[in-house]
């Protein structure tokens, strides 16, 4: 077994066990190695220490239930493995930067630590080849965009936190907080038939240490702005990468591993994305949760060169 697999297997235990008190003891002898290599390689590949992504996991498992005014706070805190109100509230207010009660009575998007799939960064997958990953379905293809594809939508600059990717980083979701904006007014835009929905985070105008995300629905090239921002898909090649799962939910709560995954299929062939990372939303059936990542590349060697970093967008 490959040093990945065994941390995977402890991650699955975790996970498994959510409520139950962290024996790290177990853990290593789960992964079949010293309790002093178990906590070293845990942490360089998850990066998080053994005992704070249990934490982490708790509540992002702890919010599904929260959401429900049913659930008492103090029942969801016992249920996940917290001993208290109190440590529950401050474990939250550390990760999210509000209390429990808060979020409850003012529910915001979250973002939220995910569960890694180490064992993607193993698979060899070649183009059209699905990849089963915890029940979501992965495929990558490159495809060309013959003509450029325009979005009305809502933008907004957000913090960038360098180092840190989609499912790494818990708090306030600020491009779900853009996608909140845009539902709220979106009878106002000229949408196409059966279009699309876009987000997108790319640089633009943004300060240092911040980024711009914009959310929109697909519009006709000379449809008129009515107030909203635009933004418009470059006609180009893209390293497309199709995911479904069995809920849209799922699909969300998937997004950061299929931009992990992206990211490293592009690695593996000396390419970078280059510069944007933008998430299309298709209209679901009842049955699939499916969306794609169209991600612009260039050869990896020019993207220093041209002053991007690799954890950007």
């Amino acid at each position: 077994m490959n040093a990945w697999a065994s941390i995977q297997r402890t991650l699955d235990y975790i996970e498994a066990h959510i409520a139950d008190e962290i024996q790290i003891e177990k853990l290593a002898g789960i992964a079949h190695l010293s309790l002093f290599y178990y906590h070293r390689l845990f942490t360089r590949l998850v990066k998080k220490p053994v005992r704070e992504y249990a934490k982490l996991r708790r509540l992002a498992r702890a919010c599904r239930s929260l959401a429900d005014k049913g659930n008492r706070i103090l029942d969801v805190a016992l249920e996940y493995g917290f001993g208290s109100h109190e440590t529950f509230t401050r474990a939250f207010k550390g990760a999210y930067g509000l209390t429990p009660s808060e979020y409850r009575n003012n529910p915001v998007s979250l973002s939220h630590f995910d569960k890694p799939d180490l064992l993607l960064g193993l698979a060899a997958i070649d183009e059209g080849a699905p990849l089963v990953s915890d029940g979501l379905v992965l495929e990558i293809n490159r495809k060309t965009l013959g003509e450029p594809v325009r979005f009305l939508g809502v933008s907004e600059q957000i913090r960038f936190e360098m180092g840190k990717m989609l499912g790494e980083r818990p708090g306030v979701s600020a491009p779900g907080e853009v996608w909140g904006r845009l539902f709220k007014s979106i009878r106002g835009i000229p949408r196409v038939p059966g279009g699309r929905m876009l987000g997108v985070c790319y640089r633009g105008d943004a300060p240092e240490g911040h980024a711009t995300y914009f959310a929109g629905a697909e519009v006709g090239q000379a449809a008129e702005s009515r107030g909203f921002a635009s933004w418009q898909m470059p006609a180009r090649e893209y390293v497309v990468c199709a995911f479904e799962a069995e809920s849209f939910g799922r699909l969300t709560d998937s997004l950061g591993k299929a931009m992990k995954f992206t990211r490293f299929w592009l690695k593996k062939r000396g390419l970078a994305a280059d510069g944007f990372f933008p998430e299309i939303y298709y209209q679901n059936s009842p049955e699939l949760a499916y969306m794609e990542l169209w991600v612009p590349f260039r050869p990896r060697e020019n993207r220093a060169a041209a002053g991007l970093s690799e954890n950007f967008p």
